[in-house]
């Protein structure tokens, strides 16, 4: 066994091996040792990530199984929650994420992908956690200054996996989907989403936590909440009523019919509009001209900004969720959700 081969099985605690991608030498992995962000060890050891749950490290040509016995203490609780990817990109930065959500780092902007393109973007409670955590990983990182959120051209996301939400139905407010929302809502660094095709459900109203939002032409927003026997979640009953007009915003949450991007943008949920194949890069400008500002001062612009509804959209989140876990039990979801993997519509007739 070569040198790096041992340095790295005194670091982690479980199994080693090679990719069959690449038999490469171990050279490139001694490389990035001194390069590992988290202060603690300089190895890819097994106390980042979460105990008893297994899991691997990508690194660099590598692939690191690992089963963890301690918590890292410098990790934030929330990537214990569920298993996570922890993947050093370019062998320099490290961010945990599930493999269905894609993290880069460039010149100040810190970039999640969602990136589950064959279900359409839809969330998972892995998928939350990996989010939640890349949140904080943004937030926490000095060098980042601007953090973007981004779909497929094709698809934002779909929303909720209805199929993994009936696995792993949210049970309290610390289930994933409401710690995720949690952290958007509070995310002290400016939020620019670049939004294409459906944006469905959560994949709406987590634009409400964003700064700056850029909707492709082919952008449509839904809240199908009530459609599929539950309440809006993300403080979206209060902050849509406040933004669209309790009218419009009835008509949106109670009907949960599709809009468009246009009117999305006259009613103040997308700064602009633009070609679908253009949103990205629009986007990305918009975050350098961010970067370029006195980072001090942005952060205390949006807080100021924020400052005022940050007791009340923490309670409306509370009371959503409660109503939310309530009505996820309900005869009325049962039968929405039934009807929607049978492909049939939904009789609501018998309920009161």
């Amino acid at each position: 066994m070569s040198k790096s081969r041992a340095k790295l099985s005194k670091c982690c605690s479980g199994s080693i091996f090679q990719s069959k991608r690449s038999r490469r030498t171990e050279k490139s992995v001694g490389r990035t040792f001194s390069d590992s962000p988290h202060g603690i060890c300089n190895m890819p050891c097994s106390r980042h990530t979460r105990p008893a749950a297994g899991g691997a490290i990508l690194w660099g040509r590598l692939v690191i199984a690992v089963r963890a016995p301690t918590y890292c203490p410098r990790i934030p609780a929330t990537v214990y929650d569920r298993p996570v990817w922890l993947t050093w990109i370019n062998s320099a930065i490290e961010v945990p994420h599930s493999m269905d959500i894609l993290t880069t780092r460039e010149g100040g902007i810190f970039t999640i992908e969602l990136n589950r393109p064959q279900k359409k973007n839809a969330i998972t409670a892995d998928m939350y956690g990996a989010l939640t955590a890349a949140l904080i990983e943004a937030g926490e990182a000095p060098a980042v200054r601007a953090v973007m959120i981004v779909g497929k051209r094709d698809v934002f996301t779909a929303g909720n996996d209805l199929q993994d939400f009936m696995d792993h139905p949210p049970s309290s407010d610390d289930s994933p989907v409401f710690r995720f929302l949690r952290e958007i809502s509070r995310a002290p660094k400016p939020l620019v989403a670049a939004v294409c095709g459906p944006a469905v459900g959560v994949g709406t109203t987590m634009l409400l936590h964003c700064d700056l939002v850029y909707a492709g032409d082919n952008a449509r927003f839904s809240l199908p909440f009530a459609q599929l026997g539950l309440v809006p979640e993300a403080a979206s009953s209060l902050l849509l009523p406040e933004l669209f007009g309790y009218q419009r915003a009835a008509e949106r949450l109670l009907l949960g019919e599709p809009f468009g991007a246009d009117e999305a943008l006259q009613m103040g949920l997308v700064s602009a509009v633009l070609p679908a194949d253009a949103v990205v890069g629009h986007a990305r400008l918009q975050a350098d001209k961010l970067v370029a500002l006195p980072a001090a001062a942005v952060r205390a612009t949006k807080r100021l900004m924020k400052q005022s509804r940050i007791e009340a959209i923490g309670s409306r989140m509370l009371l959503e969720g409660e109503e939310f876990r309530e009505r996820l039990k309900s005869p009325e979801a049962r039968e929405a959700f039934a009807a929607f993997f049978e492909r049939r519509r939904p009789d609501f007739s018998r309920f009161d």
